[in-house]
């Protein structure tokens, strides 16, 4: 029988409860070396956190999460908190000898992500950051496909993440305030799009042309209060970009766009065809071959449900019965618990290391939209 992998979760929110499903359902789909266990939930409302460790089946439970460093029988720290919060977890439980799993963007700010970065350096421990996206099979067949070299040298990157719930009704939170979430738009959706594009292509992001970031909504509604209190991060960035394979890439984030909820989206244009996926039709990739005949040639749909031919599905359910969005993050958990055993995962994990590289981008970014420069990666470190 597998070993086992204990789990201490730090945070009780959207992620927490996205992640505590990923590890109770990864074994019940994937043949595993490593099955998750979920021992101890770490958060700071102890009211709220019994009735989350009892409706997702984990039997400890604390208010001070340096139990779970301190804790020998934990093996994997799961840090899903608050961005300005991921930086001294982090970096005890690697100290602590622990694998450590963090929620993007890896630190609410460049130094923290070099902080964390440096000290996975020096441990022998398995860090992951949770770009769920990757685990998407059609992202993981837009993987496969580039590796094969399907698409030639790269010319083009389009990538977007547009949303809608930051609207001037939306009441503020965390996510809105610069000191706990470090960025708006940028560092919660323009991370994801940054990691894809390095993910797929292969190449890195080596100079940022330029940049434009808007806080169009400037105060928002504190519900405790009553008052109106002010947003002080972007609800907007983008920025154009050059590759290291000498092609161009465009990035949008907003939280400000009608109609959009979660449109997270990815277009490659190379010199023998492009490819694109749209996460709100996560089950679809779009392919084009420059070399077809141009009479008949066009865009190929492929519904990656074939469990044969197309990663993660396998373990899932019949062809043509999709997959949702929580699957990503079970996907996720299955490659974590192969990595931790020593077995290679389906398709490359993001690490401290990625982690660190797309807040470099997002750095630039910003300093270009303030300096109204060009900004060379060389110079961010």
């Amino acid at each position: 029988m597998p070993e086992h992998c204990r789990v201490g979760l730090i945070g009780q929110r959207f992620m927490g409860r996205a992640h505590s499903n990923a590890y109770r359902q990864a074994s019940k789909f994937f043949a595993l070396p490593l099955v998750p266990e979920l021992h101890t939930v770490a958060a700071n409302d102890d009211a709220s956190l019994a009735e989350f460790a009892s409706r997702w089946g984990w039997p400890n439970r604390t208010t001070d999460w340096r139990e779970l460093a301190a804790n020998d029988e934990l093996d994997l720290i799961d840090v899903a908190t608050p961005n300005h919060l991921h930086l001294e977890p982090s970096a005890l439980s690697l100290e602590a000898g622990k694998h450590v799993a963090c929620e993007k963007p890896l630190a609410n700010d460049l130094a923290g992500a070099r902080t964390l970065r440096d000290a996975a350096a020096k441990s022998d421990s398995q860090t992951f950051v949770w770009f769920n996206y990757r685990r998407c099979p059609a992202v993981a067949l837009a993987y496969r496909h580039l590796r094969d070299g399907r698409l030639g040298a790269i010319r083009h990157v389009r990538a977007r993440y547009l949303q809608s719930w930051g609207e001037a009704t939306t009441p503020t939170s965390w996510r809105f305030r610069a000191a706990e979430a470090g960025s708006g738009a940028h560092g919660d959706l323009n991370a994801h799009i940054v990691d894809l594009c390095r993910f797929l292509t292969g190449e890195e992001i080596v100079e940022v042309h330029g940049a434009t970031t808007r806080t169009f909504v400037e105060e928002r509604l504190d519900p405790e209060s009553g008052q109106r209190v002010k947003s002080d991060v972007d609800d907007a960035t983008l920025f154009l970009a050059q590759l290291s394979g000498g092609g161009v890439a465009s990035f949008e984030a907003t939280r400000v766009a009608p109609g959009h909820l979660n449109d997270n989206g990815i277009e490659i244009n190379g010199e023998r065809g492009s490819l694109r996926f749209e996460f709100e039709d996560m089950n679809r990739l779009h392919l084009f071959d420059a070399e077809e005949n141009p009479g008949t040639a066009g865009w190929r749909s492929v519904i990656c449900t074939d469990g044969e031919h197309h990663p993660y599905v396998g373990a899932w359910w019949p062809e043509g019965h999709v997959i949702g969005y929580e699957h990503g993050f079970v996907n996720m958990v299955a490659d974590m618990m192969r990595a931790i055993a020593g077995e290679e995962p389906e398709v490359p994990l993001p690490s401290f290391e990625d982690g660190y590289q797309v807040q470099r981008v997002l750095e630039a970014a910003l300093v270009s939209a303030r300096e109204r420069c060009a900004v060379a990666l060389d110079e961010v470190r």
